[in-house]
């Protein structure tokens, strides 16, 4: 939904989908592990920076779940954002919508489900009217810069994009699309990550360099199929989780299917 367009579609890029349509889309381990050093970034900050990323993911979640249960349906993922020129959109089974709109009351929330499910021109109009005047917070919290893999482990991420290629032709039938692998000098807690839609591109699998460093290249690589089920996950449209499907095609993989453990 845009601002400052007044069309049917206000900025909404693809229309609503209605049933099941697709979206707009032996391991033999050997390694010589690389040194990686210790983070130079504070540890209180990257731990902070941490947090407010799961806490952003669960809020997505929360206002996904208050929006299903006024009636939105066929939405499978709910990415916020802090464009204010484009507040709503919709493509595929993905909806962004303005992290503004999470503190706004239920009825607003019932607007915006209004707006997506509306096949009526002037219903979608009405719905558009209230969700444009909902004053949206003028100062949010500035996005912080994308974090680069560090020059001195660009080789570790060059041997795990190699991995991926490996696995997705061995596990997965070569399925997969091809995705940058980085190795992340903030992440603490979490051993990897797959981020469905990061800053400035597209999707990703971010490696702990702790991880790597305390538990080794092979342990890594173990992570990093573990992150690929959750990439199969997204590409086949089904919610980024840890459930019964997660665990299911973990077994068929050969993937480890624990979330995290100490770093």
């Amino acid at each position: 939904m845009s601002r400052r367009r007044e069309d049917d579609q206000l900025g909404l890029f693809g229309a609503p989908v209605h049933g099941d349509a697709p979206i707009d889309g032996t391991l033999a381990l050997q390694p010589q592990l690389s040194a990686v050093p210790e983070t130079d970034d504070a540890d209180a900050l990257a731990e902070q920076e941490e947090e407010d990323a799961e806490d952003a993911a669960r809020a997505a979640d929360q206002l996904l779940g208050t929006l299903r249960g006024l009636g939105l349906q066929h939405v499978r993922t709910l990415v916020l954002t802090r464009n204010r020129s484009v507040v709503v959109s919709l493509k595929g089974f993905e909806l962004r919508l303005h992290e503004g709109f999470c503190a706004a009351p239920r009825e607003l929330h019932a607007q915006i489900v209004r707006f997506v499910m509306a096949k009526k021109p002037w219903e979608k109009q009405a719905a558009r009217q209230a969700i444009l005047s909902f004053p949206l917070p003028k100062h949010t919290k500035p996005p912080r810069a994308p974090e680069r893999t560090h020059p001195e482990d660009e080789p570790l991420a060059e041997r795990l994009a190699e991995w991926h290629t490996r696995l997705n032709g061995e596990r997965f039938g070569a399925k997969l699309q091809q995705i940058p692998i980085r190795i992340s000098r903030r992440m603490l807690r979490r051993l990897g990550h797959y981020a469905p839609d990061v800053v400035g591109g597209g999707a990703e699998i971010a490696i702990s360099a702790r991880h790597l460093r305390r538990d080794g290249f092979a342990s890594a690589v173990e992570t990093l199929l573990h992150e690929m089920v959750h990439q199969w996950q997204h590409e086949n449209g089904l919610p980024i989780d840890h459930g019964l499907d997660f665990r299911r095609k973990c077994r068929e993989v050969g993937a480890v299917p624990r979330a995290k453990r100490p770093v």
